[in-house]
């Protein structure tokens, strides 16, 4: 069994508030859920208007496999024109870990 994990720092364009700030961070979370066998929540950064960490973890038996859908997500955020894409730090770890 693998467990990847990506943690995403994002950087927000136009946002003055926490309520604008969900509004672009809520439909990527839902759309990654749709379009991937993945659970995603927004991790960190939640009182800062301008900024988002958005972690995401896929469980799979196949490293391939792992790897296509942590890949997948990856470019499906950078490709998002409302948000910038800081960093990313991706995990895999065994059940021998």
């Amino acid at each position: 069994m693998y467990v990847g994990t990506l943690s995403f720092d994002l950087l927000l364009g136009d946002v003055h508030s926490l309520k604008e700030k969900r509004s672009l961070v809520r439909p990527i979370v839902a759309e990654l859920q749709r379009k991937y066998p993945v659970s995603v929540a927004e991790t960190g950064n939640q009182d800062l208007h301008r900024r988002a960490e958005i972690g995401l973890a896929v469980v799979s038996g196949d490293t391939e496999h792992l790897t296509d859908v942590l890949d997948r997500c990856e470019r499906f955020v950078a490709a998002r024109p409302e948000v910038e894409l800081l960093s990313v730090r991706r995990r895999v770890h065994t059940d021998e870990d």
